[in-house]
Formats: C-alpha cells, structure tokens, sequence
C-alpha cells in the first residue's frame, strides 16, 4: 500500500468531518505476554488504515484546515540507545518523511499540546469507550479548554463516533486493498493445497497447523489472521476449535481453518479433507450437500441482493438435503421455518473480512439487511455439524464435522472468489491428495 492511499483514506475522512472538527484516534497498545516479555505488536487496524504506521505509542490527529498541516502524529522520537535494544524508531522526522504527516510531535507532549488543537473547534470524532485511559484525558483535554471560556476560547460542543464514519470507508475495498487481500488469499490457498498433500493419519492437528503457518511466512506472510484451527474427526465439530492437540485418524475427515495476514489484511479459508485421502460414502454425502449450498450462496454474492440472501441460499439447501437424507422430518417450509436445520448448522454464513478477519461494518442499516454492493469482501462459510453421541442420529453421520469457506468480493457482475486456487470439489481434492 503505498503512500497516496493512506493520504486519499484521510482526505476521505476530513471531507465527511467538515471544518471545525477534530479527530483523535491512537494505535493499539502492547500486550503483555509474561512478565517483561510482549506479545508481538499488531498496530490497531483504524490507526493503520489512516496512517500506515506500524509503531506502538502514537496517536493520530486530523484536524481539517489547520494551517500548519491537517495531519498531525504524536510517536516515539529516536533514541539510539533504545533501538539498540528494541530496533528502529522513525521518530518525528520519519513521520513526516516516510508517513506523510504535515507535523510531528514526542508523543510524550500528547497532554500539552492536545488541548490547544482543540480550541476553536466544534466537533471531536472520537472512539469513545475503547480505551478508558485515553477516554478521561480526552475529557480532560476538553475541560482545559472550556475553562477559559471567560477569555473567549470555545470548545468542543459536539462529540461523534469516528468509528461508525471509519467503519463504513473500510466496509468498500479499494484496487490496492482488493490487490492485496487477493494475494493473501492466493498465499493461503496455496497453504491449504499443502496441507492435502501432507496430511497423514498419526500426525497431529498441531503439525499440521504448523506446515500452513510455515508456507505462509516461507513465502512473506510472517502473521496469521487468526490461530489456526485443525480439528480432526469430532473436534471439528466444535466451531472454534484451537487445541489443536490431538493425532488424526485414518479415515477421519479433518477440517482447516486457517488463513495469513499481508499487510494487515486477512484472509480466511476453510476446507475439509479426508485423513485418509478418500471420503467415505457418508461423509462424501455430506460434504457434497455442504458444497452444493456453499455455491447457491456464493451465486447469491451480488451487488443489489441482501446481506442475508447468500445465508438464505445456503440453509434451504442444506435443509432440503438434510430432509433427503433422514437426519430431519416434516416439510422444508415448517424445517426452515422452526429452525431445526440448527441442530446440524448453527452460525451464519459469512461475515465481513478486510483488515479484521471478522471485519467493520454495519450487516443492517435501519432495521434491514444491507444491500450487498462493489468492493464488499465477505466470506461465505456453509457447515454441517455432527458430534459422536447424537441422539437419534445414525452412528455413518457421527463425528463428521464440514465446513466449506472462501473470500468473495462483491463486484458489478459475478462474485469473485478471491481463495478459488485451492480445490473443493472431491474429485479434485482426492486428486490432489493421491498426488
């Protein structure tokens, strides 16, 4: 992402704000792993998406018609000894040079100069309540200034959420965004692909979550979306699996939720594979009926449809197919209806993706689904689900967990499956597999 498109995301923002506004937003803090030692720094997406800057203590601020430069980032400054320890700083002269700010400040003189940015100015877009710290200094910043009102300095009157504005400008993808979240998905699939070559009965779901995240970083993605889940024969049927502890199976399917983080855009694959190598009749069954509403939903992927028609697609076909196979009764009407397909399939069928993996932005405007339109990305993610126990329920069908999952992005004519390189049908993948 280069630089002119972190500059046209702020200019976006500064246009909707108006004059005599202010914006204030902070990046992520560090997270302590244990003791003295920090997890790995992830820049807070918003931060990012407006900055590009990917350094611990800053913060952000626009300030729209402000003489000496609009954007304005409070950071660390340079400091040899603590890079010799920590590693490079860009300090406040590569704040300007190499991130575009018009002005630079330590960001220890945050509580200094803040509150002079905030004279004159009407409206604060601020994310109030995520961070309670910076909420009392942001109200205290404001404080000092409607103190001096006897000596004619106006504050702040207005206060507006910056996220609900930022959310809706990260809900529409960009070329350079779609560029990048293409290539992490093609990094991915790729990954996936490697997986099915791999996999062998005895090995453990962590090894072969290891094999995806060695692929990624091999080929420059350092960071994963999210922890990986690997669940082998009856863990995949709990949606959130992430032990990833136990050995898989000879003739067990396993399911792989896994996906890399380029540039701080996710993606987010899902496919499930024989240990084996070949589906059994049952579980070929299934998995074809899980696949075939993943493609009635992903169809449903255009612009001028709902948020929730792809959602709708997919559980009249899984319910219709359930019905077929005696795993539900009565009439697909009164099954969809009562909900009963929520035995076996019990979340939805997708959610945003962009810089999150469960992305920003609104699913209902007023009380209705959203209409879907260019530059959305969403996943479509179809399961079924059938833990070892089930009552009632033949013991071919038990311990088979499926789930189906790829990144469509929402274009003027058919859906774009930006994860299409890795297989899903089952000729394809048991043709990897023998491979």
């Amino acid at each position: 992402m280069n630089a002119s498109e972190f500059r046209r995301r702020r200019r976006q923002l500064m246009g909707m704000m108006g004059p005599n506004s202010v914006a204030i937003l902070p990046t992520s803090r560090e997270a302590v792993r244990n003791r003295d030692v920090h997890h790995p720094f992830r820049p807070d997406s918003d931060f990012f998406y407006l900055t590009g800057f990917a350094e611990p203590e800053a913060v952000m601020v626009l300030v729209p018609g402000r003489s000496h430069g609009e954007y304005i980032l409070f950071c660390r400054e340079k400091d040899p000894d603590k890079e010799t320890w920590d590693g490079y700083r860009a300090g406040l002269e590569g704040a300007t040079a190499d991130y575009g700010a018009d002005d630079a400040f330590p960001i220890s003189d945050l509580d200094d100069i803040l509150p002079g940015l905030l004279e004159e100015r009407e409206r604060v877009f601020f994310a109030m309540g995520t961070d309670p710290a910076l909420d009392k200094r942001v109200s205290d910043w404001v404080a000092q200034v409607r103190a001096r009102a006897r000596a004619g300095v106006q504050g702040p009157i207005e206060f507006l959420a910056l996220d609900h504005f930022l959310h809706e400008m990260r809900l529409y993808k960009s070329r350079a965004e779609v560029a990048t979240m293409r290539r992490a998905a093609r990094l991915s699939a790729a990954a996936h692909c490697q997986l099915m070559r791999r996999v062998e009965p005895d090995m453990y779901e962590y090894q072969l979550a290891s094999v995806f995240g060695h692929h990624c970083a091999m080929h420059g993605a350092r960071e994963l979306a999210y922890p990986s889940i690997v669940g082998g024969g009856n863990n995949a049927c709990v949606l959130h699996y992430v032990e990833n502890s136990e050995p898989l199976k000879a003739g067990d399917l396993v399911l792989v939720d896994a996906g890399c983080e380029l540039e701080c855009y996710a993606s987010d694959i899902t496919r499930t594979f024989p240990v084996s190598g070949r589906f059994s009749e049952p579980q070929a069954q299934l998995y074809q009926l899980v696949l075939d509403a993943q493609l009635a939903a992903i169809d449903k992927v255009r612009a001028g449809n709902h948020w929730n028609d792809p959602h709708q697609a997919a559980v009249r076909v899984l319910t219709k197919g359930l019905l077929k196979l005696g795993l539900l009764r009565g009439t697909l009407a009164n099954a969809i209806k009562s909900e009963s397909y929520r035995r076996f399939y019990m979340h939805r069928t997708g959610h945003w993706l962009g810089m999150d993996v469960h992305d920003v932005g609104d699913y209902k405007i007023d009380g209705h689904w959203r209409l879907l339109e260019p530059g959305m990305v969403l996943t479509v993610e179809p399961g079924l689900y059938i833990p070892r126990g089930a009552k009632g329920v033949a013991k071919k069908w038990q311990g088979i967990g499926i789930r189906i999952e790829d990144d469509v992005l929402v274009t003027r004519g058919e859906p774009d499956v930006l994860s299409r390189d890795v297989p899903k049908e089952i000729d394809r993948i048991e043709a990897l597999m023998a491979r």
